[in-house]
């Protein structure tokens, strides 16, 4: 209170200080009425958590039907790996595909040169790279398909041997199996060792390694088709 107020009297005095306190409350309602009113203060929008991967991946299937493989062609080619003997040869006496080449090659290298049941067959041309015949003989290069000419004569092996020589050349291969068997006399085993060393298409051939024939199959490297002149004439 200042000094002017020591004039007042006591009633007076009393007064004054209630109006003063009215005027105190009024002050203080008033200030607590605007912060209760005051609007909060915009700090731009939400940050929003990204959502891992697995969440959006199951939310991108929802709603999403399996497909129906039921009514799906099957394009894949439905080649056996093992062809028979005897159907080749009645093949190629049919197409005489392969009668050029049956008259190329005599049985004369054969008959003189026999081989024994057990022996290991190996066979190269010169310009042959050293790695490429080692994989062969290792079994390393995938063969296109095998024949078997167990219970063939002489005749259909030559003509199944020939056969599938050809279709290898038709569809590109350049490996081939060729199951001859290493029976007592290994007469098949003896002029298959003396057809392909005659073919122009063989570039080597080996006896399979043991999980896949031994001795008593060969395992042939042909000519690539686009090397060969024979299929460049038919295109």
């Amino acid at each position: 209170m200042s000094k002017h107020d020591t004039s007042l009297s006591k009633a007076q005095q009393d007064l004054l200080k209630q109006f003063k306190k009215q005027i105190s409350n009024g002050q203080e309602q008033a200030s607590n009425k605007q912060t209760a009113n005051k609007q909060p203060i915009y700090n731009g929008p939400k940050k929003i958590e990204p959502e891992d991967d697995s969440q959006l991946f199951s939310k991108a299937l929802q709603g999403v039907q399996p497909i129906d493989h039921g009514n799906i062609a099957n394009v894949r080619p439905s080649r056996s790996k093992k062809v028979d003997a005897q159907t080749l040869a009645k093949r190629a006496a049919a197409e005489g595909a392969a009668e050029t080449e049956m008259t190329e090659i005599s049985d004369t290298q054969a008959i003189l040169n026999p081989v024994a049941s057990q022996a290991s067959l190996s066979y190269r041309i010169a310009t042959l790279q050293h790695k490429v015949f080692e994989d062969l003989k290792a079994g390393k290069l995938r063969w296109f398909e095998a024949v078997d000419l167990h219970g063939c004569t002489v005749e259909q092996a030559r003509s199944a041997v020939l056969e599938i020589i050809q279709i290898a050349k038709a569809e590109n291969q350049n490996v081939i199996k060729i199951v001859h068997g290493k029976g007592p006399e290994a007469i098949l085993k003896t002029y298959v060792n003396g057809w392909l060393r005659q073919h122009r298409d063989v570039l080597a051939f080996v006896s399979a390694p043991e999980n896949q024939g031994g001795t008593g199959a060969v395992l042939v490297l042909l000519k690539r088709a686009e090397k060969n002149p024979k299929y460049d004439a038919q295109k």
